[in-house]
């Protein structure tokens, strides 16, 4: 049985919901997941609720508690000095991790598809700068993790990732 995009798409919005939920309040991820799953998502004739892949939304936060330091490195590694990953919107901090998380671990979903999904969210919540910030993170993780999805090898991707990121600290 093939995924649904729509519920992937819940799933998505809520699991940077969760830990953005999880980043601000100190709160244990085991607690906000199980509050997600008894209390946000619904079923098919429920009113008011909404529909989501509920395996795929855990998958996305477990996996990120489980790697956020592998996945921070990867995000900070992509940002200007001046811009550590700290200093990013708390909302901006849980999509990223969110999306790179996706992109380590889900080779099963086109690494395009990931960040194509991951760009409509940041344009949901933001209207300035961050979807771009988003769009160009992504976009050198993906290359770095996937090469062969973009038809590079990995030292073309490696090569092509090291003149962007040091063109971002110039910034």
């Amino acid at each position: 049985m093939s995924a649904n995009p729509k519920l992937r798409r819940v799933s998505r919005v809520s699991a940077v919901q969760a830990l953005y939920q999880m980043d601000v309040s100190g709160a244990p991820h085991k607690t906000v997941v199980k509050e997600f799953l008894d209390h946000r998502f619904g079923y098919e004739d429920e009113p008011g609720m909404v529909r989501a892949d509920e395996p795929y939304f855990e998958d996305i936060v477990n996996g990120v508690v489980r790697d956020q330091t592998k996945i921070d490195e990867a995000i900070e590694g992509r940002l200007s000095d001046k811009w550590p990953l700290r200093r990013l919107d708390a909302t901006l901090r849980a999509l990223l991790r969110s999306a790179v998380y996706e992109i380590q671990s889900r080779p099963d979903v086109p690494a395009l598809v990931i960040i194509n999904e991951y760009m409509a969210i940041a344009t949901d919540f933001f209207s300035g700068k961050e979807p771009g910030i988003v769009n160009g993170v992504l976009d050198k993780i993906a290359k770095d993790s996937r090469a062969a999805e973009f038809g590079l090898t990995p030292s073309h991707a490696e090569a092509v990732a090291t003149p962007a990121a040091a063109a971002s600290e110039d910034e």
